[in-house]
């Protein structure tokens, strides 16, 4: 019994990565970003989703079943660093200043992105 909170409390202490990351079309140079307080989770869901026909992004959905995984990049644009306040537990503003610091350095880019 010990050992079983032992581990929960290992886990409620366990900080994944968490940023930004971007799908990239090489075809159309259309992309999609996306901020999570759990990088490798929802990075392997997404892959999972679009591999099985079942992302959200509909219209992402299309064109990876159209293109093929191929003409897709997924990678991580940025890390964000835990606050050194480590009661800090919830990084939905961070995130979301993040999200929208990318959205103008991609769109400088010229980047056209997959509607929401």
């Amino acid at each position: 019994m010990d050992r079983k909170k032992e581990l929960k409390a290992q886990y409620k202490e366990m900080r994944p990565e968490m940023g930004i990351f971007i799908i990239r079309s090489e075809v159309n140079k259309k992309c999609y970003i996306e901020t999570t307080q759990n990088l490798r989770g929802t990075l392997n869901r997404t892959k999972f989703q679009l591999g099985a026909n079942s992302y959200p992004n509909r219209e992402l959905q299309k064109e990876w079943n159209d293109f093929g995984a191929e003409n897709f990049t997924i990678e991580i644009l940025e890390n964000l660093e835990y606050d050194k306040d480590e009661s800090k537990t919830d990084y939905t503003e961070d995130l979301a200043l993040l999200q929208m610091m990318w959205e103008e350095k991609l769109l400088k880019q010229k980047l056209e992105f997959y509607k929401k």
